[in-house]
């Protein structure tokens, strides 16, 4: 209706005249990164000595908050906009920085390219900031980030200045529920939040069931280890997610939303809860949306960690207000969920995407991607990588784009060995895999799964066998305890597996965790049971010798596991310098000046820190696993042993 067209023109006008008084264009804008990851680093200091500054200086500069950009390994960020010149960001900026930076560009003339991380170029609608000279973003396709780092995610009025909410007057406004289901049907977007169902199906389902209350939830409850997509993608936009949900909600037929947050983000709970309060104060939540029929109010959830509350069923029991356990489905939550009612539940990163698809269309959408994974998908990089961060790049990206072209491969010159995708209840994928396209079908084919976006690389010195404990160790603290398989044969495995990397294996071991797995994966009840094990049988699958090697021969082939690794001075190497036995932190090595060094394996705790503090130009340590090594018994003069 014209109407809604005319309001939201209104609205959009309101919002640009706004941000003309608080942030003229003649003047210097600096944006700080504080993000979640930006605070950690250091930000919010930098952000008092940069207020500190300007006030002593009286310089004229404004000062704007942005979420994280991407790139938590640069954090803290902060960027100079002087008027007529193109955005410079700083990385790893400190306090101290900053006063220089004040006084050389800021107030002066010198730019600092010796301290400049990139020169940025912001296109239109597409929000792809050219990152000049930064390898880290020359292959995303940044769709869901567009504004992340960009925008002020505590003011509205940046949003729609950046055609926020301009996607939900066109759904209210020229579309009706049915046709908005049928372009995301058509788009071919798949839910982002591991399972990768057609989004456009699972709406077609909740507006087509019976009844006239129906109800939109939004899984917020990120707790995958080294996942945080869409904490960040919250953090530094929060209305993308809100006109997302209204749009969803208003597909299907629901005038009553939920968001279930993790307690663990306040800072995203925060920003929720102001962009919701500044929504619908501007009329783009509440009653009568832009003048509409349609009314929506959202409220949040604060859940209390449990990861089995990232299951469906689970996650509305505890909206309810009981226990987050999951129930056996059918029923499926589109017919049957919050009370009873018909229930819409899709990821952060899948209604992140609605906005785009609304408004730009489908074969904009589908121009990227692949046959049956269009789009783009966001992911976490973290682990053994040069470059961690948070990335978006388009389905079917390889894994060799993703860890080398964009993540600057491993540090220090190691070996890839391995990633684990779809955090603890993905895969671990060898290097010999590294070409795989990154979409649902092929990470499935892989022993994998694309879960929300985690991605846990690892190098040459990770033990697969240990990494697979660790991974089933959180599934089983993490277990409901409601079907058996999930809730004891997690445990056994996790006894089985902490008994191998000790020491303690015997033959039987590896064919008993992988009946457990087939047994825990076949009949668990939920998403969480059915795949506990699938870091167990990826790693059986791709490195059976590594497990071969712990139970038969008591070694640890990436000299990891503690139980199973021994260090020694090596008495020809040895030249009695006293630095080793100076750092033990258990007096465990013996000997004088001038003396061949000896390590008591009694005292030894396999810290580690006598190779870490011996010289290079001796590497007199050695880490060894299953084998002994001929050596003194007591310290014996240099040059003694041959």
């Amino acid at each position: 209706m014209q109407k809604i067209t005319d309001r939201y023109q209104e609205l959009r006008s309101l919002a640009e005249a706004r941000l003309a008084v608080a942030r003229p264009a003649e003047k210097i804008q600096i944006l700080i990164g504080l993000g979640t990851c930006g605070i950690a680093a250091g930000g919010r200091e930098v952000l008092s000595a940069l207020q500190e500054k300007l006030v002593q200086t009286g310089a004229g500069a404004q000062i704007t908050q942005v979420g994280c950009i991407g790139m938590c390994f640069n954090e803290p960020l902060l960027d100079i906009v002087k008027p007529g010149t193109p955005r410079i960001s700083y990385a790893q900026v400190t306090p101290e920085m900053v006063s220089q930076l004040v006084d050389d560009y800021v107030l002066g003339d010198n730019p600092r390219p010796d301290w400049a991380a990139a020169v940025i170029a912001d296109e239109p609608f597409r929000g792809i900031p050219s990152w000049l000279e930064l390898p880290f973003f020359r292959y995303q396709r940044r769709w869901v980030l567009r504004n992340c780092g960009i925008v002020d995610p505590e003011l509205i009025e940046d949003y729609i200045a950046r055609d926020g909410y301009r996607a939900l007057a066109k759904a209210l406004g020229e579309m009706t529920p049915e046709g908005i289901i049928a372009e995301v049907k058509k788009s071919g977007l798949r839910g982002r939040g591991g399972a990768g169902f057609s989004t456009g199906q699972k709406w077609q389902f909740c507006r087509v069931a019976p009844g006239d209350v129906k109800y939109l939830v939004c899984n917020f409850d990120e707790g995958d280890p080294g996942a945080f997509m869409n904490r960040s993608e919250v953090e530094g936009d929060p209305h993308r997610l809100l006109e997302g949900m209204a749009i969803a909600a208003y597909a299907i037929g629901a005038h009553r939303a939920f968001i279930y947050g993790r307690a663990e983000y306040p800072l995203a709970i925060q920003r929720l809860r102001s962009a919701i309060a500044q929504a619908e104060q501007m009329g783009f939540l509440g009653d009568h949306v832009l003048g509409s029929d349609f009314s929506l109010h959202i409220e949040i959830k604060e859940g209390a960690g449990a990861f089995v509350c990232g299951e469906e069923t689970a996650l509305m029991a505890s909206v309810e207000g009981r226990r987050g356990m999951p129930r056996s489905r059918p029923p499926f939550p589109a017919q049957s969920g919050l009370w009873g009612k018909p229930t819409l539940i899709n990821n952060v990163g899948t209604l992140f995407h609605i906005p785009a698809i609304v408004l730009q269309g489908v074969d904009w959408f589908s121009q990227v991607g692949t046959e049956k994974n269009k789009g783009t998908k966001v992911f976490s990089l973290v682990g053994k990588i040069t470059r961690s961060g948070l990335v978006e790049v388009p389905m079917g990206t390889s894994l060799r784009t993703i860890i080398y072209d964009i993540g600057g491969g491993i540090p220090d010159n190691k070996k890839f060995k391995a990633v684990q995708t779809g955090g603890p209840s993905g895969g671990c994928l060898p290097a010999s895999l590294i070409d795989l396209p990154v979409d649902y079908d092929s990470l499935a084919q892989a022993g994998s799964i694309m879960g929300s976006g985690g991605m846990v690389v690892m190098d040459e010195e990770t033990c697969m066998v240990d990494i697979a404990r660790f991974f089933l160790s959180f599934t089983q603290s993490e277990s409901c305890g409601k079907c058996v398989p999930c809730r004891l044969g997690t445990k056994r495995m996790q006894e089985t597996l902490e008994r191998i990397i000790r020491g303690g294996g015997r033959e039987g071991d590896i064919e008993l965790l992988s009946e457990l797995a087939e047994t825990i994966r076949d009949a668990s009840l939920c998403g969480l049971g059915q795949t506990s094990a699938n870091p167990v049988l990826s790693t059986l699958r791709y490195f059976r010798d590594e497990y071969d090697a712990h139970v038969r021969d008591k070694r640890c082939p990436a000299l990891s596991c503690e139980a199973l690794i021994s260090f020694y001075i090596l008495p020809n190497k040895c030249q009695g310098c006293g630095i080793c036995s100076k750092a033990c932190p258990t007096q465990a090595i013996a000997g004088g000046r001038r003396m061949i060094h000896v390590i008591d394996q009694d005292k030894c705790i396999k810290c580690g820190t006598c190779l870490e503090v011996c010289p290079s130009r001796f590497r007199a340590v050695t880490k060894v696993s299953g084998e002994e090594i001929a050596v003194p018994k007591e310290p014996v003069p240099v040059g003694s042993v041959s």
